[in-house]
């Protein structure tokens, strides 16, 4: 595990103990609170997979990041697909008012410019939001990854493109190295 999965899991760890926490501090006291009595009967229910998004991808023009970053307008309100490198998870462009995703529901991403080939720069003109939720499955995804992104440019705030994903599909991970190993 690298250190910025380490890092994220840490974080979303004190996230969610900190939501709990807050969960718990607005939790009335009730009195005359009898014991609680534990049912033998367990829980056969099996639980519902998770529903996979489902997209019709033939309404997703292809388009080039760099293009995209390039004229932003020539984008805005269209469904877009973006084949590009996985750079990191990041915070870039949330909870910003004049195109707001907020912090709570959604997190950001990066991108690898497609121009450099020599050094790793991400393309940190386009703000790419995925819900939370979502975002929870690619946990595994590292820099150097590619994926196809479905999504649609929102706004063009700042000049920027700033695009909502409505899937994400990881075309090819890198090999893995075993960290023990090393």
């Amino acid at each position: 595990m690298n250190k910025n999965n380490k890092f994220y899991i840490i974080l979303l760890s004190a996230v969610l103990a900190l939501g709990a926490t807050f969960a718990i501090a607005d939790t009335p006291v009730k009195k005359n609170i009898q014991p609680a009595v534990k049912s033998q009967i367990k829980d056969t229910k099996a639980k519902p997979a998770e529903k996979e998004i489902v997209i019709d991808k033939a309404s997703y023009a292809a388009a080039m990041p760099l293009n995209v970053v390039a004229n932003p307008a020539q984008y805005l309100n269209k469904k877009i697909k973006l084949h590009a490198t996985f750079d990191k998870f990041s915070t870039l462009g949330l909870d910003y008012a004049p195109a707001m995703r907020d912090s709570q529901k959604y997190i950001s991403f990066l991108i690898k410019r497609d121009d450099v080939k020599d050094h790793t720069v991400p393309l940190s003109e386009m703000k790419i939001f995925i819900k939370r939720t979502e975002a929870e499955k690619f946990i595994d995804l590292e820099s150097g990854d590619i994926v196809d992104i479905y999504g649609k440019v929102f706004s063009t705030a700042l000049g920027d493109p700033w695009v909502d994903v409505d899937k994400l599909v990881i075309v090819t991970q890198k090999a893995k190295t075993d960290k023990k190993a090393e």
